[in-house]
C-alpha cells in the first residue's frame, strides 16, 4: 500500500518511474485518485490535511492511493494563509478537467445561518453538482454534509438544543458494502451545533447506515449516479482533536467572543493521549469505501482498467 500527494498531472510520469525502478505492476493493487477539497479554517487546513492523508493511508490496504489537494477560492483567508495553502492545493474548480476517481469534501466554519448565504455556497454548489456524474464516489464530511443535501434535496439541517461534542456510540441499522465487518455498535466523534432529520432524508431516498441515540443518522448514503457518502461525525479526528476544540472555545469565552463557556465532551478525557477509540472504525470504513471505489472503477470499464492497471 502507498499514498502519495501529486498534483494529478504528473501521475503519469510517476507511474512510468515505478515501472521502471519496480517493473510490472501487474500484481501491485489498482490505484485510485483521490481529491480532497479541504476547505477548514486557516488554523485547521494542515491537521486536517494529515487526519485525512493518514486515515487514506492506512486504510489504503494494497491500493496505491494518489491524493490531490483542493479547496474553495470563496473562503475567507488571510493573505498569509492563502498564500501557503497555493504552494501544495489547486482550486475547487479545477476537479472537472483533473477528474480523481473519488473526492472528499470537509466542512468549513460557517458564517451564516443559512448556509446559502455562505460565500462560497455557489462554489460548492458547483462541485455537488459535478460529484453527480463525476468521480465513482463522492465523500462529505459535517458542514459538507449538510449543505450537500441541503443543495441536492431541500433538506434542511436544524439547530441542536446544545452542542454535540465528545465521543458517541452508533448503531449499525442497516447492511452496506461501507460497514461490511462492523461490530454491532462503533464510536464516532462529533462535534456540531446542527443536525438532520433521519425521516426528510428518508423521504429523498437517503439511507442511514449508522445511527446515534442521541442525535440520529451518523453515517448516510444516497445512490445516485454515483455513490454519494454523508458523514455528520468525524472518524478522521486525531485523539486530542477534541480536546484541542474545547480549549479553543474555552479561549473564545474567556476572550468574550463567546458568550457562554462550553461544555467539556461527552465520554471523553480532555487529557487523554494515545490510540483513538475509534480508529479501528474509521479504518475500516475507509478501507471500504476505497475498495468499493476500485471495484467500481474496474466494472465500469474492464478493459481500460486492466491496460491502466496492468490487470
Amino acid at each position: 500500500m502507498s499514498l502519495t500527494l501529486e498534483t494529478f498531472d504528473s501521475v503519469v510520469v510517476n507511474l512510468r518511474e515505478r515501472r521502471r525502478r519496480r517493473g510490472s505492476i501487474q500484481h501491485r493493487g489498482k490505484r485510485i485518485r483521490v481529491g480532497l477539497v479541504n476547505n477548514m479554517p486557516d488554523t485547521a487546513v494542515v491537521a486536517t490535511e494529515r487526519q485525512f492523508s493518514r486515515l487514506i493511508e492506512d486504510a489504503s490496504g494494497d491500493l496505491e492511493i494518489s491524493l490531490g489537494l483542493f479547496t474553495l477560492g470563496n473562503l475567507p483567508r488571510a493573505a498569509e494563509a492563502r498564500e501557503a495553502i497555493s504552494r501544495s492545493y489547486r482550486p475547487a474548480s479545477a476537479l472537472a478537467a483533473l477528474a480523481p476517481d473519488a473526492i472528499i469534501v470537509t466542512g468549513a466554519e460557517p458564517k451564516a445561518a443559512d448556509l446559502r448565504q455562505e460565500p462560497y455556497w455557489d462554489e460548492l454548489g458547483r462541485i455537488f453538482d459535478w460529484a453527480e456524474g463525476g468521480p465513482v464516489s463522492a465523500l462529505f464530511s459535517c458542514l459538507a454534509a449538510h449543505a450537500a443535501v441541503l443543495r441536492r434535496d431541500g433538506v434542511a439541517r436544524g439547530r441542536l438544543p446544545t452542542k454535540l461534542s465528545g465521543v458517541f456510540t452508533a448503531d449499525v441499522v442497516a447492511a452496506h458494502e461501507l460497514v461490511e465487518g462492523f461490530a454491532s455498535r462503533i464510536a464516532t466523534p462529533h462535534s456540531r451545533l446542527n443536525g438532520l432529520d433521519e425521516a426528510e432524508l428518508a423521504a429523498k431516498g437517503y439511507r442511514t447506515l449508522t445511527r446515534l441515540a442521541e442525535a440520529g443518522p451518523d453515517i448516510f448514503v444516497k445512490e445516485a449516479a454515483r455513490l454519494l457518502v454523508f458523514l455528520q461525525g468525524h472518524p478522521e479526528y486525531d485523539a486530542d482533536t477534541l480536546a484541542r476544540e474545547y480549549r479553543r472555545d474555552m479561549q473564545r469565552f474567556l476572550s468574550g467572543t463567546t458568550s457562554m463557556p462550553p461544555a467539556a465532551p461527552s465520554n471523553y478525557d480532555i487529557t487523554a493521549s494515545g490510540e483513538a477509540p475509534w480508529r479501528s472504525s474509521a479504518r475500516l470504513l475507509f478501507g471500504n469505501w476505497l475498495g468499493l471505489i476500485a471495484r467500481r472503477k474496474a466494472a465500469a470499464s474492464p478493459s481500460r482498467a486492466a491496460a491502466r492497471w496492468g490487470g
